[in-house]
């Protein structure tokens, strides 16, 4: 068959490929980094007023507005742990990552489709359709990531993984701007602001399963469908190649290593992501910068673009001074952003220095998470790509938990997001620990050194 003899550096699928960034971008900028948190935060606000408490009350559990949607992320992310290696095994035994691929991404796509019922009798069902569309996200990304050593040789996944980042970042960033305009004009359009917020919500859902298009179109299948065995399931297949997997990961200990570092790293980065739009957009009284949904949407529309160049650049960068070093470089940068978050932004200037301090957030942002990515792909074995990167995908976009979690119980404890934001650096500072200590050349020869006879091609 045609499709079992993919060729690879194909220029016209690795567009296709970077396509699905393009259209599951929607999801974490228009949902996830902007319009979601504000608004989820002022419907559980409202629904906390009622309360003697002060806190609004989710399955009988009190919870504090600004850390309602930190829960429900660190929930999702509890939940992909648990599902996300079951389904990497089985797509690689089965040999139907498009497939599944373009099974979650439709789940995801639907469920953000459908915030568009969430109005402030139903505060409650944003949650449950954000831990979907969140779950359903991350599966998917699992099956895209894995495709990258499929498409592109190794010399050259810096720059294929930088250009797939880069252009998720500049359709993020068209989608918010043609929402951004709504928003500003929903006055003169005679759209009530709850109306308009919903709309942009559901939008992100319309762009993300119509892009995906793209990507089926030109994405190939590189295996045949695999039958199962006898009296076998995919799921107790799955169980089967995961213990099998968890066996063998004594035999890669820098590749666990590089894991532990980016686990905590990247949780860091993924969490400043989710909660800026809530910081911004707090009251001064909470914490906050009480930044207008206007000028905050323009300010993630310019980390967005500038963020398209700053992906581009930094697999120019991991060129220069190789992938680690680059990384250990934004990881300085990271840390310096909360620091200064913590510290700073008080005064009539504050919304100046935010606007500053997105820009610097912008150029590491994206270089960050695709050396990352590109990085890792050189530490796991040929054929086992899914499942690997299931392990990856527990704190990659959008997917952190152990950061949402802490952030959201600093600042349920001490009644201000600013002793929250600052609790972050603590997953730079042991990032910049172990990072260096990370041997990259004996991560791939103990690849090449101990993959077992078994792997499926």
């Amino acid at each position: 068959m045609a499709e079992l003899a993919a060729p690879i550096n194909d220029k016209r699928e690795i567009f296709g490929w970077a396509m699905y960034d393009w259209a599951n971008s929607a999801f974490s900028t228009t949902v996830g980094t902007v319009f979601l948190g504000p608004y989820l935060a002022s419907l559980v606000a409202t629904a906390a007023e009622a309360s003697p408490d002060g806190m609004a009350h989710f399955f009988g559990l009190p919870v504090a507005p600004d850390s309602f949607l930190p829960y429900a992320i660190s929930f999702s992310v509890v939940m992909q742990v648990f599902l996300l290696p079951i389904l990497g095994a089985i797509a690689d035994y089965s040999h139907r990552r498009k497939r599944l691929m373009q099974s979650f991404a439709t789940i995801g796509a639907l469920a953000t489709i459908a915030f568009f019922f969430v109005t402030e009798p139903l505060w409650w069902l944003g949650a449950i359709l954000f831990v979907t569309a969140n779950l359903a996200f991350g599966a998917a990304v699992v099956f895209y990531n894995a495709y990258l050593p499929d498409i592109a040789s190794e010399d050259q996944r810096d720059r294929v993984s930088s250009y797939g980042w880069a252009l998720g970042y500049l359709g993020g960033g068209l989608l918010l701007f043609f929402n951004l305009i709504f928003y500003q004009m929903r006055e003169t359009l005679g759209v009530p602001t709850g109306l308009a917020v919903r709309i942009n919500l559901a939008s992100a859902g319309v762009w993300w399963l119509g892009f995906s298009l793209i990507t089926w179109t030109r994405l190939r299948s590189r295996h045949a469908a695999r039958a199962l065995p006898e009296g076998e399931t995919y799921l107790s297949i799955g169980f089967k190649q995961l213990a099998r997997t968890l066996k063998e990961m004594r035999h890669y200990p820098e590749t666990l290593k590089y894991l532990l570092a980016y686990f905590l790293y990247n949780d860091g980065i993924q969490t400043v992501i989710a909660v800026a739009a809530t910081f911004a957009a707090a009251p001064l009284v909470r914490g906050g910068l009480e930044i207008e949904q206007g000028t905050l949407t323009m300010v993630i529309l310019m980390i967005q673009f500038v963020a398209f160049g700053g992906a581009l650049f930094w697999g120019k960068l991991a060129g220069w001074v190789g992938a680690k070093r680059s990384i250990i470089i934004s990881l300085v940068v990271w840390a310096g952003v909360v620091t200064y978050a913590y510290g700073g932004l008080y005064g009539e200037t504050r919304i100046l220095q935010f606007w500053i301090l997105g820009a610097f957030i912008a150029i590491v942002m994206g270089g960050s998470q695709a050396i990352s990515r590109s990085l890792y792909a050189q530490m796991i074995p040929d054929g086992r790509e899914a499942e690997f990167y299931s392990f990856y995908e527990v704190s990659e976009r959008g997917t952190s938990w152990i950061g949402p979690l802490l952030f959201g119980l600093m600042n349920q404890m001490f009644g201000s997001l600013r002793p929250a934001i600052l609790s972050l650096i603590f997953f730079f500072f042991v990032g910049l620990i172990i990072l260096p200590f990370v041997n990259v050349e004996k991560a791939i020869a103990d690849v090449k050194a101990h993959t077992s006879e078994g792997t499926t091609s």
